[in-house]
Order: C-alpha cells, then structure tokens, then sequence
C-alpha cells in the first residue's frame, strides 16, 4: 500500500492558501495546513493545525514538502521545524517589493525591501547548508477571491468616496496576477526540476495602466468612472486625512507616488521552469470585495 504525499503549508488560511488547497486535494495530496488562529475545518485530506504547533514540534509530521504563504521572514522560526520533519524542498512566497521599494521616498518601505531581501538571503544560505532545496517566488500585485489587499482596497475606496483621487495621470504600469495563478505556480515548484536559485518573479500576462486597472474595477462594479486629479499639496493634505480611518493607517504616500512609476516584471523564467500562464486582468465577481 502507498502513502500519498504529504504538503505542509504554512498561511494556509491566506487568500492564496484559499486558492492553493483545493488544487492540492485534487492534485491527490494530503495537506497539514497551518494557521496563526485554530482553524476547525478538517477534512479526510486537509488538516489544520496551529503554526505555534509545528514551532514548538509538538507533533512530528514526517513532510518533505512545504509551501509558505505566510510573510517570508517568519521563516527562520520553522527552520528547525523543517529539518525535524526532514523537508526536501520548501516553496516560499517571497514579493516583487524587495524591488520596488528599495527606492521609495517612504522610509518604511525602504525596510521593508530590506527585510524581504535579508530573508530571502538567509533562507537561501540555510537551505544550501541543511541541503535543503529552495524556491523563492515573487508575486507583483496579487489579486483575487475578494480578499486580497490591492484591488479590494481600491473598490473599498471607490464605494467610500464615490470617485477615485489620482496623483497625476497615474500612468504608471502594472501586471495584475491572479491568486490562483500564484497557487498553480506553488504547486508546480514543488516538483519542478532543474529551479533556478535566484527565484521567480510572478506577473499577469496583462500590462496595463494604473488608471486603466482602476477603471476596471469601476467597470466590474458597475460604476461610472469618476477620475479626479488631485494637486500634490492637496493630496498629501488629503493622505493624512485618511489615516484617521484605522483601515488605511498603514497606507504612505508613497504609494500614491508609485501610481506613476512603471512596476512591470518579466515571469519569462516561470513560465519555461514552472509551466506559469497568468491569465489577463479579467475581474469576475468572486474577485470583487462581498
């Protein structure tokens, strides 16, 4: 008798975990998935564990597969976690701003790009001294199944004002990929042969303005588009307006200067490794916010 393979995955309840564990049970693997929060959802091939379970090792799982949803730099808090269950190859959700923030005008942003690449650096060199294989992917701009952080923050802002402010013309370039799109690539990288160390970059096949995206979203809500470009003193004024709102107190400026900086990634690499085929920023009603 044969054992089906195990896949562990940390931020399993994550809006791509919610993408990814369907294609994992059909695919025919068990899934231990982890959670910060007691999840009671189990099912006869999903198990849901609390990720302060697998730190402590309060149970040996025997996974030599792993997939992490979670923010790359709680990683290290699982490397010993992983040898214990002697892992073979970790799949790891890295981003995109380890690029684009590096020369943000928001300091925070600037350490965060560092943090992304100071993990990912870390997580590379214990992974090749564990003998230990590695695949960082980074996603650009996830969206989908209406939980995401991007384009369900951008209807949340339409439906606040009833318009959308822009810095400009906002002509900035983007490259909207779909959550399920990002689960797909995870599940390939699991098993792929002959991955690159430096990892992959993950976009959608569609490149588009930043204005052109929010018109989308006007157009898959069923609004008229109502544009308003704002001075740059009024919209500072207007930022720190906002962040009395608690939702947007982690939003900068910087984000809005960005709507005018081209942040375009090539996947070429993912799609030859990894089989990658992102679909066109098409929003269907399960991508909008419930």
């Amino acid at each position: 008798m044969t054992h089906k393979v195990k896949i562990g995955v940390l931020g399993a309840s994550s809006h791509v975990g919610l993408a990814l564990l369907p294609l994992l049970t059909k695919a025919g693997f068990d899934v231990i998935a982890y959670s910060r929060r007691k999840v009671t959802a189990s099912t006869s091939t999903i198990v849901w564990r609390t990720a302060d379970s697998l730190i402590s090792q309060a149970e040996h799982v025997d996974v030599a597969y792993w997939i992490c949803l979670a923010p790359i730099w709680i990683l290290p808090d699982y490397f010993a976690a992983f040898l214990a269950n002697h892992a073979k190859r970790v799949v790891v959700l890295s981003s995109t701003s380890r690029f684009t923030k590096q020369g943000s005008s928001d300091l925070s942003d600037q350490m965060l790009a560092r943090r992304f690449v100071r993990t990912e650096i870390d997580l590379q060199e214990w992974a090749a001294n564990a003998g230990v294989e590695c695949v960082i992917l980074r996603p650009t701009l996830i969206y989908g199944l209406g939980r995401d952080k991007n384009i369900c923050e951008i209807a949340r802002l339409i439906r606040r004002l009833g318009f959308f402010p822009l810095l400009g013309h906002a002509k900035g370039l983007r490259q909207p990929v779909h959550c399920r799109d990002v689960a797909r690539a995870c599940v390939a990288a699991l098993f792929a042969e002959n991955v690159v160390s430096e990892g992959y970059n993950l976009s959608g096949a569609e490149v588009l303005s930043y204005k052109e995206m929010v018109a989308r979203i006007f157009n898959a809500m069923g609004l008229k588009q109502r544009f308003i470009e704002i001075p740059l003193f009024l919209m500072r004024i207007g930022f720190v307006a906002l962040k009395i709102l608690p939702r947007y107190r982690s939003w900068s400026f910087s984000m809005m200067e960005r709507t005018n900086q081209d942040l375009v990634f090539d996947h070429q690499d993912a799609s030859r490794d990894l089989g990658f085929n992102p679909r066109p920023f098409r929003l269907e009603p399960e991508d909008l916010i419930k």
